[in-house]
């Protein structure tokens, strides 16, 4: 019976520390929804330090629920996930914000 109730413990945790990855605060994803709204020219800095750049579009949410900003710019639409963003800094003049850390 306790080797059950320690399995299923470690089946909450596990499943609660995926849930932690796989979103991010909301205060946060408000900044991302306006940078939307109004069409931001922005710069992310993802954790891997890679940079992408251009005209933050919409949020989508898969059915795995996964979240992705999508950014255009020269190269077309790129999807990024919402976990990996590091820094969004607008470049747009006269924006509601200008840095975002994640």
């Amino acid at each position: 019976m306790l080797a059950v109730k320690l399995l299923f413990i470690d089946k909450e945790k596990e499943k609660s520390e995926k849930m932690t990855q796989s979103i991010i605060d909301c205060e946060l994803h408000d900044y991302l929804e306006v940078a939307c709204l109004y069409g931001y020219e922005v710069q992310l800095t993802l954790k891997d330090q890679q940079i992408i750049q251009g005209k933050a579009k919409n949020i989508i949410t898969t059915a795995e629920k996964r979240e992705f900003l999508i950014v255009e710019n020269a190269t077309g639409l790129q999807q990024i996930e919402l976990i990996q963003l590091q820094k969004l800094q607008v470049i747009t003049p006269n924006a509601q914000f200008k840095e975002i850390i994640f």
